[in-house]
């Protein structure tokens, strides 16, 4: 008995040891590269600038391109929770992805982002705008691999339906001197949601799709050596990850799938839920990590919370019994004039309870990386762009601190936001499997 506990005992201190380590690891890189990263980006952005300033003359930032450009905190931090077609791993060092992209009559084409030179060649009209793949509109511009000048930006006006004046930037291709608009990039709808139809369809493999493979391949990995070390350690204690692993597993199963889908039914999802909480769960904390291969925004990002609840509704309705789709179109023991009010209420919820699950994810993981990179841009404004830098170091020690809660915090809801997930997925599960017994209730 003694043994026993001081196994568990052991089993419990080494996975308090291992989360402290991890928080220390993702705490200390954050604070030491996101200052930096977010600097580099600022860089990169004005070299694109002053090179298509210099070379072209024209745009916005035509003329200026000696000057200084004031810190954005805004488009900095939309810069950095959004996809894009390559990796910023430093400063002047990127990783190329592949991209894949198909046009309506001009058919696919397939190259990797270094062509394109960081805005500054074009590939079969595609060009690289701000890590994003754009297309050219204009019919005329050359095919194949053209060097332009740059991509400048330039704000439009123009009189919506309602006639209000609406302010529009847009995105110019300078070659020889002359400008060709942009089409934005492709969107998660093909644009139908807003935007109108967009000119191409990108199926590259983006920053976010790259950190998905590789949290895919990592729990491959770990999931492997997890299952060796139950073969090596068969009827004697856990040891390395497969202690971590196992306490995670036994409170899920315990916790989660038994309570909610019930003793009867919970080993046939038992996977399903593991497999969402550990996705999201890595996913979480990858994107807390500042450097490659994190930093990536991947449950920040809607389309992937989209699919992540997509795919629990299916799983939830594909396995439906008859009672759970009687209750929703035609509950029983309830009068007509009722079930008349509550069927569509009823119907409804089928799509809310996905909805929710993708909202609630997305405007979470999302919420704090915003608040991370607006804290760090404190040493920025406090700074004043350098010419201060008794403010930029006050910016750098609150910005520090708070960033540093904020990371913790993070930290906390990377589990919290993946457990919720789960729990909530296996909730509309249950609710779809359970058996329920009309009959014997009345007798009794």
């Amino acid at each position: 008995m003694v043994d026993l506990e001081t196994t568990f005992k052991e089993v419990v201190l080494n996975t308090m040891a291992r989360l402290f380590l991890t928080a220390i690891f993702l705490l200390t890189f954050s604070l030491v590269s996101a200052p930096v990263l977010a600097s580099d980006d600022k860089d990169e952005k004005q070299e694109q600038n002053d090179h298509s300033s210099d070379d072209s003359g024209h745009g916005e930032e035509a003329g200026h391109g000696d000057e200084p450009k004031e810190y954005d905190p805004v488009g900095t931090v939309v810069e950095h929770i959004a996809d894009a077609n390559e990796f910023h791993i430093w400063k002047g060092v990127h990783m190329p992805l592949p991209c894949i992209l198909f046009a309506p009559g001009e058919g696919w084409t397939f190259f990797m982002t270094s062509k394109l030179e960081h805005g500054h060649q074009a590939v079969d009209g595609y060009v690289l705008n701000h890590g994003r793949v754009n297309r050219i509109a204009d019919e005329s511009f050359p095919k194949g691999e053209v060097h332009i000048d740059g991509v400048v930006h330039e704000e439009e006006h123009h009189t919506d339906e309602n006639g209000e004046e609406v302010t529009e930037e847009v995105a110019y291709a300078v070659y020889h001197g002359e400008k060709y608009k942009l089409d934005g990039p492709t969107k998660w709808d093909g644009g139908i949601l807003g935007g109108g139809i967009t000119s191409f369809y990108d199926f590259s493999i983006t920053k976010v799709v790259f950190s998905m493979l590789f949290v895919a391949l990592l729990l491959i990995i770990v999931f492997m050596a997890v299952a060796k070390g139950y073969k090596k350690n068969d009827g004697k204690a856990p040891k390395g990850i497969q202690s971590f692993m196992e306490p995670i597993f036994v409170f899920m199963r315990d916790e989660v799938t038994i309570p909610m889908i019930g003793e009867k039914h919970y080993e046939r999802f038992q996977p399903f839920i593991m497999t969402l909480f550990f996705f999201i769960l890595f996913c979480n904390l990858l994107g807390l990590i500042p450097i490659f291969p994190g930093s990536a925004n991947i449950t920040g990002n809607i389309a992937i919370t989209l699919t992540l609840a997509v795919i629990t509704f299916i799983v939830t309705n594909l396995n439906g019994n008859k009672h759970y789709w009687e209750h929703i179109f035609w509950m029983p023991g309830i009068p007509a004039w009722v079930k008349l009010i509550l069927t569509p209420v009823e119907i409804l919820s089928l799509f809310i309870k996905p909805f929710s699950l993708m909202i609630r994810l997305f405007a979470n993981i999302s919420a704090g990386h915003i608040i991370i990179l607006s804290l760090v841009g404190l040493v920025f404004l406090f700074g004043d762009m350098g010419q201060n830098l008794g403010g930029a170091g006050i910016g750098a020690v609150l910005g520090g601190l708070f960033t540093a809660f904020m990371n913790l915090i993070e930290l906390l809801v990377a589990f919290i936001q993946a457990f919720i997930f789960a729990i909530l997925s296996a909730s509309y599960i249950g609710a779809a499997v359970e058996e329920h017994h009309h009959d014997e209730a009345h007798a009794h």
